[in-house]
């Protein structure tokens, strides 16, 4: 029978608020050796994941998009909303300004086969596992799996 997310998933994984500040993420992080954390609100539902990615930001900083004037209009060559984003990240001081919205998650039945395809087709390193009301119960990461299918292996 395939293991389900359940089986390997890390429950009752640390979360953070949107309110919390940046540096006591950051600290979770770099004293937990892990690369990401859900967020969630006052309920405990899921409501974004901060990252080292999201993070990424605060060190790197953005620069403005490209553009051309034409006919005394400024034309785009990217997307200046994106810059807009990417600028709110770089100056956020909390995690609700930081992280990524509308995280990717995945219920605990789910197979470890369903689990991993959506975290390469999506490109993410982890999936917030939920239970049936949106609240967090675990979470799964690509290490997760790579064990789980080491331990198959013996």
């Amino acid at each position: 029978m395939p293991k389900t997310v359940a089986d390997v998933m890390s429950r009752d994984p640390i979360v953070v608020r949107e309110e919390t500040p940046l540096k006591e993420a950051i600290q979770i992080l770099a004293e937990r050796h892990i690369s990401g954390l859900p967020v969630v609100d006052d309920l405990g539902k899921l409501v974004g994941i901060i990252s080292e990615t999201d993070l990424m930001w605060q060190e790197t900083g953005v620069t403005p998009p490209a553009y051309i004037m034409f006919l005394d209009s400024v034309i785009y060559l990217k997307n200046p909303a994106t810059y807009d984003r990417d600028l709110h990240k770089a100056l956020g001081q909390t995690v609700g300004e930081v992280m990524s919205k509308n995280p990717i998650a995945i219920s605990p039945d789910k197979t470890l086969r369903e689990a991993a395809t959506i975290m390469h087709d999506r490109s993410v390193h982890r999936l917030p596992v939920l239970e049936s009301t949106g609240q967090v119960i675990g979470i799964l990461t690509r290490g997760d799996i790579i064990r789980a299918m080491a331990a198959s292996q013996d």
